[in-house]
């Protein structure tokens, strides 16, 4: 009996479901599916390699950023404007017409005087509002200066 429903199974499936139709459907799916797969494949090796382009030319346009800015350099240190401060730097010396100004250091009663200054400035009371208060101050402008 088991082999007779196993044959009707059999002749049932093969007859059924093994047809040349549905054979032709399915590989036309396997065939679509492996191209959509090789396509999706493609496409992410494209954006990856687009991806290394553009930082490619961003350290280019960074490099040529960098040369322009050491040829500006280059020129500034072989100006004339440059080589005259550099001189007066290392030698001390100074144009017909300057004047140096020499400072006292500061007294303690400066320095405490800066200190309490600042102290005054951070120490501002801050008034305390509610959640509620801040949201509507937010929302509505109440904290616009007049």
């Amino acid at each position: 009996m088991k082999k007779i429903n196993i044959r009707k199974t059999y002749y049932h499936i093969s007859h059924r479901y093994f047809t040349i139709n549905n054979v032709v459907i399915t590989i036309a799916l396997l065939i679509g599916a492996s191209w959509a797969w090789g396509s999706i494949g493609v496409m992410q090796r494209n954006y990856d390699l687009q991806k290394e382009v553009d930082g490619k030319s961003r350290q280019q346009k960074l490099a040529d950023l960098e040369v322009q800015s050491l040829a500006f350099e280059k020129k500034y240190y072989q100006s004339n404007e440059y080589q005259e401060l550099a001189v007066r730097d290392r030698l001390g010396l100074v144009t017909p017409g300057e004047s140096v100004l020499i400072l006292p250091q500061n007294s303690e009663a400066a320095k405490n005087a800066d200190i309490q200054s600042i102290a005054t400035i951070t120490a501002k009371p801050v008034a305390q509002q509610s959640k509620f208060q801040q949201w509507m101050n937010f929302i509505f402008g109440g904290n616009k200066q007049q």
